[in-house]
């Protein structure tokens, strides 16, 4: 890469050893997304160490709090804590950072932004801009469309969610503990609270002792509202941790506030960006996460009546995306890609 020339910015990648991390690269290699500089910022005991972009090795340097003196845009995946902690360092040292964590999904200052859904608020920036979480871009990328022509009154979902949810580690796991369990020997889990190989649970974060809901799924349901802007959707989830590799599946039931059929669902998910349908009811193909895995869209079919529902507002879907790349990378790097051009000095 060449020294740093006018609109390019400088883009620094947090966490840019773990798997989303790596994501980032890939993402904004693929995609050509032009910077003038990458600067690649992990823990200390990465530093030294380098990644390949573009044809160049980049040497890891050690996160600290100068590393982003010059940066023009700071690519967050390191963790709640971590973006809590430098965040608004990077922000007082002129950088704008699209954060991957939790860490300020639900404050009011900040906005959390799908391109595809609310791409709009990104101006409102005040120097950080929040990542949602993946399970709820998942859903709301095929909803969010519907949503606009006739709104959602209530939405049940069902997760379906992969290991790189929980980081490299865990998918490390995952692979070590099937060949383990293949093999016939024992395998203590270290990442996961339960056996992963051929195994599913609840999703492994913390369950609020008065919902009886995890973490994960309150995440689902606050940020829907938030991006949405509606408070009023009634929102059901149920979050599940599968032994898939990377991406997500969910399964959807929504209710709308009039009357909707499958065809009037399939004609908007066929102009809905972000979307691929996969509705094959005659050869029974559906969204698969082997099928989703590496892809950039938000994979949907299974698009059929609500039974329960004799009223006619209510429609059934499954969908798949990839947790990584949309559910995470993609999603970062298509803000960034929205973001106003600077001249720089």
């Amino acid at each position: 890469m060449e020294d740093k020339v006018s609109n390019d910015p400088v883009v620094a990648i947090v966490g840019v050893t773990g798997a989303v991390g790596a994501e980032f690269i890939a993402t904004m290699d693929k995609r050509g997304f032009r910077v003038s500089k990458l600067k690649a910022l992990a823990s200390a005991r990465s530093a030294g160490k380098t990644v390949s972009f573009r044809g160049q090795n980049i040497v890891i340097e050690e996160l600290t709090e100068r590393s982003f003196d010059g940066v023009d845009i700071a690519l967050f995946s390191a963790g709640s804590g971590i973006s809590k902690k430098f965040a608004p360092v990077a922000v007082k040292a002129g950088a704008v950072v699209v954060d991957n964590s939790s860490a300020f999904r639900m404050d009011p200052n900040v906005p959390l932004v799908i391109p595809e859904v609310n791409g709009n608020r990104i101006r409102d920036h005040k120097g950080i801009i929040a990542n949602p979480n993946c399970a709820a871009i998942t859903a709301l990328v095929p909803l969010w469309p519907i949503h606009r022509k006739n709104r959602i009154k209530r939405v049940i979902i069902s997760t379906y969610q992969a290991a790189s949810g929980a980081g490299a580690a865990a998918m490390d796991e995952l692979v070590e503990s099937t060949r383990a369990n293949l093999n016939g020997q024992v395998y203590t889990p270290k990442v996961m609270p339960h056996p992963y190989a051929f195994n599913l649970f609840s999703h492994n974060t913390a369950i609020d002792p008065e919902t009886g809901y995890n973490d994960e799924e309150t995440k689902v349901i606050k940020e829907t509202r938030k991006i949405f802007e509606d408070e009023k959707i009634a929102i059901g989830v149920t979050c599940v941790r599968v032994p898939v590799l990377r991406a997500h599946c969910e399964a959807i039931t929504f209710e709308c506030e009039k009357p909707i059929t499958e065809d009037q669902v399939r004609a908007i998910m066929a102009q809905a960006p972000g979307v691929k349908m996969v509705d094959d009811r005659v050869k029974n193909h559906f969204p698969m996460p082997i099928d989703a895995s590496g892809q950039d869209d938000v994979l949907v079919g299974r698009i059929r009546k609500d039974l329960s529902d004799a009223s006619g507002h209510s429609i059934s879907m499954f969908v798949a995306a990839d947790q990584l790349l949309k559910g995470a990378a993609l999603n970062a790097v298509q803000i960034a890609e929205l973001l106003p051009q600077r001249v720089m000095a």
